[in-house]
């Protein structure tokens, strides 16, 4: 399978300034500790599952399990409504800074 594009994260280390981000062949390997580990495949492993019932549910095979929920009334106002990408606003922010002060 392929891999999603790498998107850049943002995280302050006791409200320090991030260090300068080096190109990827220079950057040493991202370290993760075994809680963080656990953490991610705890809520990856139950999200598939969810995704699971929720695909049997839709077949007919399960009566019971989760229920997605649908508007059944939407607001009309809401029809061009789009979320916005977090992730990637904070990138933009983060790189016209950079743009500015340079």
């Amino acid at each position: 399978p392929c891999s999603p594009a790498q998107k850049l994260v943002f995280n302050r280390v006791n409200g320090k300034r991030p260090q300068v981000l080096l190109p990827h062949s220079l950057a040493p390997e991202e370290s993760y500790t075994a809680a963080h580990e656990e953490n991610v495949r705890f809520v990856y492993e139950a999200w598939q599952e969810v995704e699971q019932q929720l695909d049997d549910g839709q077949r007919g095979e399960s009566t019971h399990g989760p229920v997605q929920y649908v508007e059944k009334n939407p607001n009309p106002r809401l029809k061009t409504f789009v979320p916005i990408d977090l992730e990637d606003w904070w990138a933009q922010q983060f790189l016209a800074k950079i743009e500015n002060c340079s």
